[in-house]
């Protein structure tokens, strides 16, 4: 099942470094929700663990948000919105066709933002283009997770930790085998 993002503008009270006072922002926030409903839900829980109790916000927008994926990378603070297009050669007309899709991609400046779309396309199958790279306004992302994802995790990383060391048993056999010709012997 997909993920459906919604954009969500939230008014509140932020600090502002440079004046060193409270100011009111209006920023975007993308939430993923099932519905409006949960989506206002969702940013209300999400954006009460950055105020203070007698801080107030107040949702002026939420819209469902164009993007194909999210791509969060570590060490990265602000998000920007690729366009890629993807080339399909039409056999009726004989002409190429180009469909775009928006990624959400982290990232430090436009170059790397490049550099992560073109690392998150490269195992695509088709051909494409990445026509248009610029900062999207978002200030931050909240994926839903279930809670049975730390089960999932744990699960995963001990398949990994377990396939990752190879079992040298041809020394062991050896050794049983020498054995076995050992009493064979006797």
């Amino acid at each position: 099942m997909s993920a459906t993002w919604y954009e969500c503008k939230v008014k509140y009270r932020k600090f502002d470094e440079t004046s060193g006072m409270q100011k009111v922002k209006t920023e975007p926030f993308l939430v993923d929700a099932i519905s409006y409903t949960e989506a206002e839900s969702r940013i209300t829980q999400e954006m009460s663990a950055y105020l203070s109790d007698s801080d107030e916000i107040k949702i002026t927008n939420i819209k469902v948000a164009n993007y194909a994926e999210i791509h969060p990378f570590e060490n990265s603070d602000r998000w920007f919105k690729s366009r890629v297009a993807l080339i399909a050669f039409d056999e009726e007309s004989g002409k190429e066709r180009k469909t775009n899709m928006y990624l959400l991609v982290q990232a430090n400046d436009v170059k790397e933002a490049f550099e992560n779309t073109t690392g998150v396309m490269k195992d695509t199958m088709g051909e494409y283009t990445i026509p248009a790279v610029s900062e999207s306004p978002i200030m931050d992302v909240f994926p839903y997770f279930s809670g049975d994802e730390d089960e999932l995790e744990r699960l995963e990383k001990f398949t990994a930790l377990k396939d990752s060391v190879p079992v040298d048993t041809t020394m062991d056999e050896e050794l049983e085998m020498a054995d076995v010709i050992s009493s064979e012997e006797e």
